[in-house]
């Protein structure tokens, strides 16, 4: 979508106001952001900086949120649809061993909760919809090139087909789910 810009909810609004004429049948909010303007992520708590903690919310939550306000009541309300909105393993709370990366990984706990909370409430006017956080594993992208050493990559072509495999055979709606389908604790 040209000139759309995820942290205006007035480019948001406009570009899903150009889709109302005809139910969506998926959609797919693929934003992510772990390096922020050249600072990678923190590595402890003394390493916090609050404008880039507030840029990593602004991109990897609030941003998605907006995506789900305007785009997710454009879901067909008679047939099956998806949405999925990446996440990251690493967004998860229980699954937390090793610390660090306190802005990225809290920002994407956010998107979560407002995931699973979206799911709630689209499920009453959609009882159709499949929503869900979605991890794509480790994509060759540069937003992972400078952390994926020593981890099994995918292309993003292989990670694409994964996640629609995956979410075609989604039937609940509201779950933090991998690639291969496998469920991830909140």
């Amino acid at each position: 979508m040209d000139g759309f810009d995820l942290l205006s909810e007035a480019s948001v609004a406009d570009h899903a106001n150009q889709h109302s004429n005809s139910p969506i049948h998926l959609l797919i909010c693929a934003t992510g952001m772990l390096t922020t303007h050249g600072c990678p992520p923190e590595k402890s708590l003394r390493q916090i900086d609050p404008e880039i903690m507030l840029s990593q919310f602004r991109v990897n939550a609030v941003g998605p949120a907006l995506v789900a306000k305007h785009f997710l009541p454009l879901l067909d309300r008679k047939s099956r649809t998806a949405a999925a909105f990446l996440s990251a393993r690493v967004g998860s709370i229980g699954d937390n061993v090793k610390g660090g990366w306190i802005s990225y990984r809290a920002s994407k706990a956010a998107l979560n909760q407002i995931v699973k909370t979206a799911s709630i409430e689209l499920a009453r006017t959609h009882p159709h919809a499949v929503v869900a956080a979605m991890h794509p594993g480790t994509v060759r992208t540069p937003l992972s090139d400078p952390y994926s050493k020593g981890h099994p990559t995918v292309s993003p072509e292989q990670a694409a087909a994964s996640l629609l495999h995956t979410l075609g055979r989604q039937t609940h709606t509201g779950t933090f789910i991998a690639y291969d389908g496998s469920v991830i604790e909140w």
